[in-house]
């Protein structure tokens, strides 16, 4: 169902009260031709009511003759600001970015957080937006996640597909998102709900299995026949299985670039008005898939680049998996249990 203006502008002044946005602070709405026009327009008024200094800098897409999707994640190579000097500046110079465009895994992005400046990436539907906006009780959940992921060592993960995976853990910290950003150079995504990490460089063994009904990203499909991987040190060595697998074998092998098979981030969704089965009510080109990344209880598995947490892996091809009925634990200790998260008080 549609969005109307107002309850945009209520949604935005609630993210934007959550993101402690205060008077005369400067805003910055990054937008390019994908834009949701209702979201942009409600943006400013919401932003322009609590007092702020509203811009917006418009930028040209790139990477659409390279990519083999028009969804904003299938490749992740230079963005609008490689190179763009005075649009970098201008996001530098900001309190707070609206992406409303998506910049992901890039040096520019980290360089703009490194200022101090706060970016809030939304760019799925109105409705969506508004049936998953955030709430302080979700940076609770997630934030006691992430912590518990912070202290591990190791992470296991096992399915009756097939699936199990050893990853040892502590290279690298946890993150979490909540849906606002309420701290200085902090990123968040609007919506979600989830914790992640990424698995020590070249550590990574075992065997993960896809099952039916697992959801493919960027695809945007619900797995139907079973796809098998084979992990070792850190990178995926096989993709085996049937029509499903052989597809997911050609996109991949489309970038020529091995660093596409190293496991990236390793996590679970948190967000329980997130919905498993909302993937098949959307035409592919309507969103990004964050319910699926997000709900309550999937293991989130991926492929790809490592430098958005701060290691030296780029690679334009990015693979989300968001996996149903697994179990996760961290030092054994048993923290998702066939799909379902387990009581808080066991992840604290």
């Amino acid at each position: 169902m549609p969005i109307s203006d107002t309850d945009m502008v209520r949604a935005w002044t609630h993210v934007l009260t959550l993101s402690n946005l205060k008077p005369q602070e400067a805003v910055t709405i990054l937008t390019s031709q994908t834009t949701n026009r209702q979201t942009l327009a409600t943006a400013k008024i919401a932003a322009g009511l609590m007092g702020a200094r509203v811009n917006q800098l418009d930028l040209t897409p790139v990477n659409g003759a390279l990519s083999l999707s028009r969804d904003s994640l299938a490749y992740l190579g230079t963005t609008p600001l490689t190179g763009n000097k005075p649009a970098l500046a201008a996001l530098k110079a900001s309190d707070l970015v609206l992406d409303l465009m998506t910049l992901l895994f890039s040096p520019e992005q980290a360089e703009v957080l490194e200022s101090g400046a706060r970016i809030l990436l939304a760019v799925e539907p109105p409705e969506v937006l508004v049936r998953m906006l955030p709430r302080l009780e979700d940076k609770t959940t997630t934030e006691k996640v992430a912590a518990r992921l912070s202290r591990a060592r190791e992470m296991r993960v096992t399915s009756p597909a097939g699936t199990d995976l050893v990853c040892p853990l502590g290279q690298y910290p946890a993150m979490q998102e909540y849906g606002f950003v309420d701290t200085p150079g902090r990123w968040d995504h609007w919506p979600s709900g989830f914790a992640l990490t990424w698995p020590n460089e070249l550590g990574t063994s075992g065997r993960v299995v896809f099952d039916k009904g697992d959801i493919l990203l960027p695809q945007k499909n619900y797995v139907t026949d079973p796809i098998e991987l084979t992990v070792s040190d850190g990178y995926v060595t096989a993709i085996e299985g049937g029509v499903d697998a052989a597809l997911l074998r050609d996109y991949m092998e489309s970038f020529h670039d091995p660093e596409a098979y190293a496991v990236s981030h390793i996590g679970w969704g948190t967000q329980k008005r997130a919905r498993w089965s909302t993937l098949g009510l959307y035409d592919r080109e309507q969103t990004i898939a964050m319910d699926a990344r997000a709900y309550a209880g999937n293991f989130l598995f991926s492929l790809g680049p490592n430098n958005e947490i701060g290691g030296n892996r780029v690679t334009a091809c990015h693979i989300d998996v968001p996996m149903h009925g697994c179990t996760v634990s961290l030092d054994g200790e048993v923290t998702v249990q066939d799909g379902r998260l387990v009581d808080e008080a066991a992840v604290q």
